[in-house]
């Protein structure tokens, strides 16, 4: 039997620095360009959506593809060329139809980025998943670096160039993307249906409670760089906020290994969601305290970094084998994608007639309602097939 082929770490941590490099590019600054060409705060809510909604069927296509072919290296390659490719149209157009097209597409190629790149990680480390944070955080180092940088450029030069970083941003990725190679099938693909999984009790509970976390970061991820905008925060204030809760999450991540072996997943669950309660509060109520909104983006750590590890810990142990990417392509498309497209619709629909206040108060209340699904069905998760801890 010959040996497994070494482990791509350097790699793999350099696709996750690119590619989230284009994100906190991305996630802080896009809306603002939005705004500066002159599209509504609904049409900027509908802009974010459409990209969600993208993300919750598109992943499945990818997904289906890498389990029973098993491209995962040579699709994670065409589906980021395509990205670029598509991306490239917001150089010709600024108008609201032609951005549905452009953003559309290019949600629908990037949709595969993360369930590929997690899937060929967790499948490379197989029993030692805890050391997956420790590969991650290269992404939230790629992200803090690039929320900085572009900040401060973006103070000295038009918001229109943001257009250019993003777009090197995303084809320094793709080029990484040809260094990793599929390992070579063992035999004939095996097909596992993943629907007997899906209609599990414990795995609905999981995805639903994913759903209310993302709806609650809807309106941080379209608004949040406008509502501090409008507040009174300049660009480099606000990509310092930005990087301040990945510079949590970068802990959370490298702490990893050691509580995830300590404490169950469920309960792991149960603090982020609570302290998502309160940090949406806290950005709804006390945006004009800095040390407020310290605490709120620290707590980042727990809303995002802890919730994903957590969670995506689950899904691997629970869909194994050949539906591992499909697995993967679920979670994040409820998740991120149904979850992301709800909250980025309701807030954007909310941002003008309710005010921010109370869009961050509603965002506050979702994570209430993921706290209380959680501890109805703690039990449940805690005892759940194939589960750990």
């Amino acid at each position: 039997m010959s040996p497994s082929p070494p482990f791509p770490y350097r790699r793999l941590a350099a696709l996750y620095f690119g590619y989230f490099v284009h994100i906190g590019a991305f996630a802080p600054y896009f809306s603002l360009y939005l705004q500066s060409i002159g599209q509504s705060a609904l049409q900027i809510g509908l802009l974010f959506a459409l990209m969600q909604l993208m993300r919750i069927g598109a992943p499945h296509l990818w997904a289906a593809l890498a389990d029973r072919r098993g491209w995962r290296a040579r699709l994670l390659q065409a589906t980021l060329a395509g990205a670029l490719a598509v991306f490239a149209g917001v150089f010709a157009t600024t108008s609201f139809p032609g951005l549905v097209l452009v953003l559309a597409g290019f949600a629908f190629f990037t949709s595969a980025t993360m369930p590929l790149l997690d899937a060929i990680t967790l499948a490379g480390l197989r029993d030692r998943v805890e050391r997956y944070g420790g590969i991650r955080m290269w992404g939230s180092i790629g992200f803090i670096v690039a929320v900085l940088g572009a900040g401060w450029l973006l103070d000295r030069v038009a918001i229109a160039n943001l257009r250019w970083i993003l777009a090197v941003a995303l084809a320094l990725t793709c080029a990484l993307s040809l260094t990793l190679r599929d390992a070579p099938a063992p035999g004939a693909a095996v097909h596992e249906p993943v629907l007997p999984l899906l209609v599990r009790r414990d795995v609905l509970v999981l995805l639903a409670a994913n759903v209310l976390m993302n709806v609650a970061h809807g309106p941080l991820y379209a608004f949040f760089s406008i509502y501090l905008a409008q507040s009174g925060y300049g660009t480099t204030a606000i990509g310092v906020l930005w990087s301040l809760g990945v510079v949590a999450e970068i802990a959370i991540f490298l702490a990893a290994p050691a509580w995830m072996k300590r404490f169950a997943a469920v309960d792991i669950l149960i603090a982020t969601f609570a302290l998502g309660v309160v940090r949406f509060a806290l950005i709804a109520w006390a945006v004009e305290s800095p040390a407020a909104l310290v605490l709120a983006q620290v707590l980042h750590a727990a809303t995002f970094g802890s919730c994903h590890v957590a969670s995506v810990a689950l899904v691997n142990q629970w869909f194994s084998g050949a539906r591992q990417v499909r697995g993967q392509a679920v979670y994040l498309a409820a998740a991120f994608g149904f979850g992301g497209f709800v909250g980025a619709l309701a807030s954007g629909a909310a941002w003008e007639p309710l005010g921010p206040r109370w869009t961050y108060t509603g965002a506050s209340g979702a994570a209430a309602l993921g706290l209380v699904l959680l501890l109805r069905h703690a039990a449940l998760l805690r005892h759940a097939p194939g589960s750990t801890r």
